[in-house]
């Protein structure tokens, strides 16, 4: 049987850099420890020696992309590989009038992020098995955490984008990714903005984790 990651450390993690949570988040995302032990005890879609660490390297982590920017009511935001939710569910509790789509190409792994989504009443979360690349909607933003290379991703997202506008950022993608973004930062041909996490989290686990937003 696994460990559940403590309520404890949800909250000195969690409070410390977001707080505005009210009852309702607060309650959500101390659910996340229990759930995500219970399914990944069935299904792996967190590595088995990292579950303790779930608040610090998952939900934490997702939760960088809301240090750039606060997602609109009624916006569309697309999660291409989410795997077990990440980092859709985060955000979707921190953004709960926000619509996040969330899609991957295994179905063991998206049943589980159904599966947490239904257990939290997400009501804005949706999910759907399909390849990035067969995706016919369209979206305000995509969110994505280390799928793949830059330059083999972005293509992907041709044509995928609303042409509304009401985020002070351009319409565009969102990576979660991590060491030496050099050589793919080269090999984009599109306005690109990077972040380093530690500047927004002090942990240690992020001092080599960027954020990189792309311009649509």
């Amino acid at each position: 049987m696994q460990n559940t990651p403590s309520l404890e450390t949800c909250h000195t993690s969690l409070h410390r850099y977001f707080q505005r949570l009210n009852e309702r988040q607060t309650e959500q995302f101390a659910m996340l420890g229990g759930l995500y032990a219970e399914w990944n005890s069935r299904i792996n879609v967190i590595s088995r020696r990292d579950i303790d660490n779930l608040y610090e390297h998952h939900v934490l982590h997702s939760l960088a992309i809301a240090k750039v920017i606060d997602f609109a009511p009624d916006a569309e935001v697309l999660d291409v590989g989410t795997g077990g939710g990440f980092p859709g569910i985060p955000l979707a509790i921190l953004f709960p009038e926000t619509h996040f789509h969330l899609i991957d190409s295994i179905g063991k792994k998206l049943k589980v992020a159904a599966a947490v989504a239904d257990a939290l009443k997400l009501q804005n979360v949706t999910t759907q098995q399909i390849r990035a690349e067969q995706l016919a909607r369209k979206c305000d933003f995509v969110i994505s955490r280390a799928v793949t290379s830059l330059p083999v991703f972005i293509p992907w997202m041709k044509g995928k984008f609303l042409e509304r506008a009401f985020h002070p950022l351009p319409n565009g993608m969102f990576f979660l990714k991590g060491g030496d973004l050099t050589e793919e930062l080269q090999a984009c041909k599109e306005e690109t903005s990077v972040w380093p996490i530690s500047e927004f989290f002090t942990e240690p686990f992020f001092k080599e984790k960027k954020l990189v937003y792309v311009k649509n």
